[in-house]
């Protein structure tokens, strides 16, 4: 069963879809966050997959994104997630069919360091999936030039600064073909523009302010990692060049009770093949069985 929701953060509408398995006592319950442009509608399919398995599952949009309310739009403020995911366990943890003890974050790219960093302030968290998580930047990033860093660093300040000046973001691409302004530039730009926007309706928008990237210069999730009290699942890919493995399993290491597993493919093989999405999740549901019993 699926419900249309919505919690306030701030006096803002966050918007939401809880899913909820068969039955009539208190389950588990995922809190899945997305990431750095994302929107909830692209990870359905999970939290399908989760109540299929006896969880429920909150898929939600962060203000300023989505189906939810705040201006202005496509604007990430880490702060302000950080705040929304919090509200998110919150709204989790008063519904009637969620147990409040056994609530599980589940965060991707972005979401996923946001997903440690809430749980490490939050000792009733049962369990964290971090799934190619934000562990910092890479010092250099496998095909984008010197020219084309610089040309991106000057996009961020002058959002940045019209932030400041409380104007228009400077909206640029999230994703993008090499050698092109965007977040992100690869190969498989277009299968990924594709795998987010078509065969459904979506609300994901290729246009993001890259102020945000200010913020994710200095955003530690591996500092929270240290003070997880709950286990901790780190599933990345051996070829990403966005969240590299390297960063990644400094992520797990730090955790006193992190896990690591390593995945054949790039960053853009958790979207674009749904075989394999399938096999990651799966592990997942395992790793939250084993977390969601011992509590």
């Amino acid at each position: 069963m699926r419900t249309r929701v919505s919690f306030p953060v701030a006096g803002v509408r966050c918007a939401g879809h809880l899913y909820l398995p068969a039955g009539s006592g208190p389950v588990p319950c995922v809190v899945l966050c997305h990431g750095f442009s994302g929107t909830m509608d692209r990870l359905f399919d999970h939290a399908e997959r989760f109540a299929a398995e006896g969880f429920a599952a909150l898929v939600f949009d962060y203000r300023g994104f989505g189906e939810s309310d705040g201006e202005p739009r496509q604007v990430p403020d880490i702060p302000g997630q950080l705040a929304d995911v919090r509200a998110a366990v919150a709204f989790v943890r008063g519904h009637e069919r969620v147990d409040p003890d056994r609530v599980l974050l589940w965060g991707n790219s972005l979401g996923g360091a946001h997903a440690v960093t809430v749980a490490a302030g939050d000792p009733r968290i049962a369990a964290v999936v971090a799934q190619i998580p934000f562990n910092g930047f890479p010092k250099k990033v496998e095909g984008r030039s010197a020219g084309d860093t610089l040309r991106l660093l000057g996009a961020i300040l002058w959002d940045a600064l019209r932030g400041r000046l409380g104007l228009r973001p400077y909206y640029i691409p999230m994703v993008g073909r090499p050698g092109e302004l965007a977040v992100t530039a690869t190969p498989e730009a277009d299968r990924h523009i594709e795998t987010l926007t078509g065969g459904q309706q979506t609300s994901w928008r290729n246009s993001v302010a890259p102020r945000g990237l200010l913020q994710m210069m200095r955003y530690r999730p591996a500092e929270a990692a240290a003070r997880l009290a709950c286990p901790l699942l780190v599933c990345v890919a051996a070829e990403d060049r966005e969240t590299p493995l390297e960063t990644n399993r400094a992520l797990a290491e730090r955790a006193p009770r992190g896990e690591l597993r390593v995945y054949p493919g790039t960053h853009f093989t958790f979207y674009t093949d749904p075989g394999f999405r399938d096999r990651v999740v799966a592990d997942q549901i395992g790793f939250y069985r084993r977390a969601s019993a011992a509590v």
